[in-house]
Parts: C-alpha cells; structure tokens; sequence
C-alpha cells in the first residue's frame, strides 16, 4: 500500500471574505438578525383577490388569472374557472439587482382557447415603491381599480400589497422568485425554501416471558414454539422456545424503532413450527403503541398478560375465536436511549427521546447558505447542460432546504438559519442537489447530489464567523470529482462558557447506552430501520425532502465494504502510530549517543528525577503543557472539511471504485468477483496475521504463570522471588537508576543480539500452536 500524493490545491478549503453584516458597523437593523448572508433586495408583489370582475366569453363568465410583469420578468398566478371573485394570496419576489424596468405591471387577464383576454391592469414606478424591513409588520394589501391599456377606468379590483424588502422579509420562503420564470405554477412548491423536523423516534422493546395453555392442532407431538413481531415493515422473531410444551418460556427482548404519531399497532403471533418450512399459527394479539408504556431508566415496567385469537374460516368467512390461551409481555417505549438515524462518528443530536431528560441548550449555531460558483451541468435541457441547485442542511431535528435556484452554475442562496445546540460534539451536514422534479420530473427522475460538507461544531471557537469556500466532491466509479463550490457562514455562538466546558465531563450518549447498552449489530439493524422512517416520513412533506437526498445527508451506506476505506483507515492508523514511533527512534538515538549532548543532557535529567521522584509527575506535565503551548502556533485556523488525500479518493484504483459502487448482490461477472474475492483474501490474511500477533504477545503474558512451560514458569517464578528480596533491601532509587543507566548506557558496551528478558518471552508458548 502506498501512500497517496498531497491533496490537490483544486480539493482545498478557501477563505473568502463576503460582504455580510457580522462584524460590521452598520445602521442596518438587518446586521442584527440576517448578518451572515449578503443582503438581497427584492420587489416583493403578494396578489391576494379580485373582485366584481367582468365576463368575458360567450357565457357571460371569466377564468381569471394575475399576471406581474417587470422588464423581461413575469410570474403567473394559478387560474380560476368560471369564478368573478378569486382568491390567490400568491406572493412574487423579483431581484433588485436584475430589475431593468421603471414600472411594475399587474394584469388580470381572462384564460381563453385562443388568445388571452386583458379585463384590466394595475401601474407602479418601481421608484415609489415603499421599504420594509422586519420587524415591522407586514405592509397590508390594498384594492386598486383596474384600467385598460389606455389608462382608463375598467371594471374590477384587485387587492395587492407592493414593496421592496429582503430575504429577511416574511413572504421569502412562499415568493414565486423571478429567475424561476421557467417554472409553472404548478412546479412552484418543488423549488421553495422550506423547514423540516425528523419524527420524533422512539425504540420499542418487547420483553416476550412465556405462553400459557396453546393448543396445537396436532396433540402427538411436541410443539416447537416461536413468537413473531410485526410493527410497520419490521418483523422479528424469538428462537424456538427451548421448553417444548404448550406452556413455552422465552424471556427475550426484540427492539423496534417507531415514530410518532404512532400510526401502526405491534402485531404478534405465536406459531408452531410443524415442518421445515411450514408453520402454523396458534395464536395472535394487537397491541396499540398508544396504550404502551414510556420508560425513562433502566427500572422495569409492569408485565402483563394478553389473551392470544386464533382466526378460524367457517363458510369461506373468517372467524375469531376466543380462547384460554395468553402470552405474558412486558412492553414500553424507551425515552432513555437516543434513537440512531445518522453515523455514530458524525451524529448532530445527541439526546434521549424523553424530554424530560433534556439538558439545557448550551449555545446557538447559525448557518449562512451564501452562494456557490463554479457548478458542474448535471442534466441536460433542450441539448445543453444545465443544474438547478438547492442546499439542504441537517442539524438536530430540524433539516433546512433553500430555495431551487433555476438553471444557475453560480446560484446566490443568501439564506440564514438558526439551530439550538445542546451538546459541542456535533456536526451539522450540508449537503447541495439537483433538483430534478422542477418541470414535473419523469417517474424515475432522482435529486442528484452535487456535494457535501461537514462541520464538527467543536472545532469552531465561539462567537467566531467563519466564511470560507468548502470544495462539493462526489466519488464515482470513475473517481472523486470536484462539481464546485459552496460558499457558507458559520458562527457558533456560546450561552455559558462554563456549561459547554462542563458538557465535557459527561457520557456522549444518554446513561441507558452503557447501563443496558445495545449490541452493535442491533444498533445498525436499528439505524437502518430510522433511515427508513425518516426518509419516508419526509418524502411525505409538501415540498417532499425526496428518500435519495435524505439518505446521501445521513450516510446510508458508511458500513458497506470498501477497498479505499480500508486503505485509507490503515494509514490513519500508521498516523497515529508514527507519533509513537518517532518518540522511540529518538529514544534509539539516545540510547545510541548519536547526539552526545543531547544524551548527557537526558542522563542529568534522569538522574535528577531518581534522586527526587516527586518531581518525575509535575516534570511530564509541564513537558506537556509546553509542547501544547508550542504547538498553539500551528492550530488549525479553519474548519475540517472534506479531505481527498485522507479518504484515498483521488488514488484509489478504478477497480476498488468499481467494486465500491458495485451493487449488494454483486452484479459483476464471475471472473470479477473471482478477482475481488482473492484481493480481500489477501487484505483479510494480511489483518488476520496482525490480530493473531497481538494475540500471541497476550497468551505469553498470560503463560508466565500458567505453567504452560514448566521450565519457564520455575524460571519466572524463581526470579519473582529474588527480585522481591532484593527490591526490599535495595532503595528504590538505586533500582531506578540502574535500570535507567543500563537502557541510557553508550553502544560499545552494547550487543547486536537481543536481550535476555526478551529472548525468554519470546520463547514463551502461545495457543497458536493449538490452532488448525
């Protein structure tokens, strides 16, 4: 394996300096509320109603529909049939830096076959337009008469409210923005800027004790019972119970995750297994996660008995049949745990599920989405390339989405959003799409993602604005490529100084993680089953956040096999390690006088700590605090962010990303997979062999004492007793310096060959020779 080259400057972070309010002294009462995006001018134009308008067809009637027009811009409204008196409230936001116009027009025209008939219009000059700016209150509509095209009075009036704003303004997040003029009213909801929260997700844990009185339909056999839970699209079963009677015992927990409200009940069933792949079903029972128990320790709940119905068809027509037979459960919702929807080593919340066991917030994070450049074309569109981009952040429970900007490399977002934060050690994930449902979108069509960046709030220092460029990177089979650049602001302010410190101290993950903890592949079983609820759950939403984009933004598929992890997690490793060893090669160099300076310097020091050994505990903490000192100059200045050279991204193998990508089952053909299979073989003999090592350096620990060797043992055991006799007679001090002088001592008076101590370890036995 060889290391990969340095990241390339193209895949770096950039600092950037933004023309935003913070840390500017401005008059602005914006530079206070939206101070980290660049202030956006808007004419904002809410079309409310009409009334009293004119027919104009042959039946006396009118499909009224608003049309605002601005220069070459216009923003239509929905149309109504047959209707004098609509209602719209429909609100149009059009960009002060591409107004080219001197007046704003305002038509009420009448929907036809043919050509579209004019009922009348309403005049602005963009010059008289008011300001507004929050917090004062929302300008309110007014009725103006319509005229027709020569000034005239028409029939008719139309209730509007105009005024020049920002995105700071109410109306952003519902304004039909002018550079999404492509779009139709009914693709309008597909491209506003939203806020969504996750379910609120809670594990159920079904203690399933035993059964009492089943009765199988064969009596002559012994019945081998199992219980099956159903709750949504989970199910799970208990091993067959080990007493083969027809009052089975389990005492087994199952795990569940559900969100609220809780709209499906757990469904369980006892059945008997008759054949090898038959089972009869001797009883069932419903149980709504209403009624269920919360949880909030570790002290049990109450169990309780439920009578088991057993349907019968009699006549073609089902029948319940109720009978004596009961199962014995203990059911709650746990509020102790926090339900893992995200990948552990890069979580955003957390808490418990119980809000009663919440702490308070500790501080603030704001997020400016301010723009990005330098977009690569994602689909193509009447034969060019083309990208219609949107951010989505996740942090907590509450996912953001800004608005669609359409057919833009370099879309300017200017959009702030606020989180609580709870705990320091948390990341926020931006994530940045294609839209690929703004013209209706055909039934297969998928967001693509553009990119991804995350956050570690931990490493950002308090009330600091951070701008910088992050790069978008995306792997795929053909390799990392860059699609652009996102251009955030991030300031992660602190309540109390003391809090966040003292957040330090505690567990990350509640108590009920380590005081009935969960096995890892129950933890994953369990976090597939929250992606799936989350994912489904904000898909449902009007914009829906779509099942690919909420998968990419809580990695999904981080647990899958990868050839460039692992490579990638090896040299992480090598990293850490090289620390250490370059603490040993400089001990070498000691030991071995090549700076005899250096060395004499080292045995006055050793030999001062011998003679005053209360001074060895405050020496290394002082070398500590020195090297963190020295160190202060070369901390870090910026952000982590998304690193090519760390991932392997951009030298991995086209055949690893190949396989990476590959499907699960594989969907390559044999002599690939063949391939594949002896790569990993060799990968995995080559871990085997590591782990193995370390092993045998454990069981020759443990057979010093064993009298595995009984040779060895007397040998050990007897050198036990003399050193003990002698370390009782002898100082302490005079030990030390001696073992230390004889490690420190000049290389003529040492051997190549290995010392004695550790030739006798290494002649220790080990259980590898018990192995197959």
């Amino acid at each position: 394996m060889q290391k990969p080259p340095p990241q390339s400057v193209d895949f770096a972070l950039k600092q950037t300096s933004p023309n935003i309010g913070a840390g500017a002294v401005t008059g602005d009462k914006l530079s206070c509320t939206y101070d980290l995006v660049e202030q956006m001018q808007y004419l904002y134009v809410r079309v409310v109603k009409a009334k009293d308008l004119p027919g104009k067809d042959v039946t006396g009637s009118c499909d009224p529909y608003v049309e605002v027009k601005l220069g070459n811009y216009k923003g239509v409204t929905k149309h109504f049939e047959k209707k004098s008196n609509p209602e719209w409230n429909q609100v149009f936001g059009f960009s002060k830096e591409r107004i080219q116009a001197s007046i704003l027009e305002v038509f009420v025209k009448d929907k036809d076959v043919v050509v579209d008939d004019l009922i009348g219009r309403v005049v602005f000059d963009v010059n008289e337009i008011p300001k507004r700016v929050p917090p004062d209150s929302p300008l309110a509509p007014q009725w103006y008469r319509l005229e027709d095209r020569k000034g005239n009075k028409a029939k008719g009036e139309l209730m509007l409210a105009v005024w020049m704003g920002t995105q700071a303004d109410e109306a952003f997040p519902d304004a039909w923005h002018s550079d999404a003029a492509s779009v139709g009213p009914d693709g309008v909801t597909n491209i506003r800027s939203k806020v969504y929260l996750s379910p609120k997700l809670w594990y159920v844990r079904v203690n399933v004790i035993e059964a009492q009185d089943l009765v199988p339909s064969d009596k002559g056999r012994f019945p081998e019972v199992f219980v099956k839970a159903v709750l949504g699209n989970q199910a799970l079963r208990t091993r067959i119970s080990p007493s083969k009677t027809i009052n089975p015992m389990w005492n087994e927990d199952l795990m569940f995750v559900v969100a609220e409200p809780f709209e499906e009940p757990l469904f369980l069933s006892v059945e008997d297994r008759v054949g090898s792949n038959k089972d009869e079903t001797l009883g069932k029972c419903v149980i709504p996660l209403q009624v269920v128990q919360r949880r909030l320790d570790h002290k049990p709940v109450n169990s309780r008995w439920h009578n088991l119905e057993k349907h019968v068809i009699v006549d073609g027509e089902k029948k319940e049949m109720k009978f004596a037979s009961r199962i014995h459960l203990r059911i709650c919702l746990e509020g102790g745990y926090h339900v893992l929807d995200e990948s552990t080593n890069c979580s955003s919340d957390l808490r418990p599920t119980a809000k009663q066991l919440w702490r308070p917030n500790i501080g603030i994070l704001e997020l400016g989405i301010l723009s990005a450049h330098a977009l690569m074309p994602m689909k193509t569109k009447d034969g060019r390339g083309t990208t219609d981009a949107y951010c989505v952040a996740k942090y907590g429970q509450k996912w953001i989405r800004t608005r669609t900007i359409v057919d833009n490399f370099m879309p300017r977002w200017n959009e702030q959003y606020t989180w609580e934060v709870f705990d320091p050690c948390t990341v926020i994930t931006i994530g940045v799409f294609d839209n690929g449902h703004i013209h209706g979108g055909a039934g297969g069509a998928k967001d693509a993602r553009i990119g991804k960046v995350r956050i570690r709030l931990s490493t950002l220092e308090a009330d600091r604005v951070y701008t910088h460029s992050y790069p978008l990177l995306v792997l795929h089979s053909s390799g990392v490529k860059k699609t652009g650049e996102v251009q955030l602001a991030v300031r992660f302010t602190c309540s109390t100084l003391i809090n966040m410190l003292h957040m330090y101290s505690h567990p990350l993950l509640p108590k009920m993680h380590y005081i009935h903890p969960l096995s890892v592949i129950q933890l994953d079983s369990l976090r597939h089953q929250a992606v799936q609820i989350v994912s489904v759950r904000l898909s449902r939403a009007e914009p829906p956040l779509r099942k690919e984009v909420v998968e990419y933004m809580l990695d999904v598929d981080s647990h899958m096999w990868s050839m460039r992890r692992s490579k990638a997690n090896f040299f992480r490793i090598m990293g850490v390690l090289s620390g250490l060893i370059a603490v040993g090669k400089w001990f070498d160099q000691i030991c071995n006088w090549r700076n005899p300076i250096t060395t004499i310097l080292i045995h006055i020091l050793f030999i001062i700590l011998v003679l005053y050994p209360e001074l060895i505990l405050p020496t290394v903490f002082l070398y500590l605090f020195l090297i963190g000192i020295w160190n202060y100059r070369w901390r870090p200045l910026h952000p982590p962010h998304m690193d090519t050279r760390l991932s392997h991204a951009d030298a991995a193998h086209p055949d690893e990303l190949d396989e990476e990508f590959d499907t699960f089952p594989t969907s390559r053909p044999s002599d690939i997979v063949r391939m594949r299979y002896d790569r990993l073989r060799s990968i995995g003999g080559r871990v085997q062999t590591v782990i193995g090592d370390l092993a045998t350096q454990g069981e020759r620990l443990q057979s010093l004492l064993s009298w595995r060797d009984p040779r060895a043992t007397t040998l050990f055991v007897t050198f036990c007793l003399i050193a003990a006799i002698v370390l009782y007679v002898t100082p302490f001090q005079v030990v030390a310096l001696l073992i230390g002088l004889y490690a420190l001592r000049h290389p003529r008076f040492r051997h190549k060959l290995p010392s004695v101590p550790l030739n006798f370890f290494r002649r220790l036995p080990a259980r590898s020779d018990s192995m197959l």
